[in-house]
């Protein structure tokens, strides 16, 4: 049991301590704001008292998709990339259609 913990705190010491630098602090970000959006949400349907997904949902899911995007083209990782790619797209499609829907007289919540 002894050697799991310590496996697991040299596992952890290596991942964010000894390899941190600007890109690990930037995907850090990245994921803080992707996560961000799941909390508007939930403030949001907790005051209307409903499920709703607010404007702010898709904007945060914007910017840290696209975060998350360049984080995973700069180091390299095709599941990131395979991951975001298409997202981003589905996120900003669905900043569109809110505000055409809005412009038409629509709530867009």
């Amino acid at each position: 049991m002894i050697s799991v913990v310590t496996d697991l705190r040299e596992y952890l010491y290596d991942v964010f301590v000894a390899k941190f630098d600007f890109w690990l602090a930037f995907g850090l970000a990245a994921q803080a704001l992707f996560t961000a959006r799941f909390v508007i949400q939930w403030f949001a349907s907790e005051k209307a008292g409903k499920s709703v997904v607010p404007m702010a949902f898709w904007f945060l899911s914007m910017g840290g998709g696209m975060m998350l995007l360049i984080y995973g083209i700069v180091r390299r990782e095709p599941i990131i990339i395979l991951g975001q790619a298409l997202a981003v797209f589905i996120y900003l499609r669905n900043i569109m259609l809110i505000i055409k829907e809005r412009r038409a007289g629509g709530d867009g919540s």
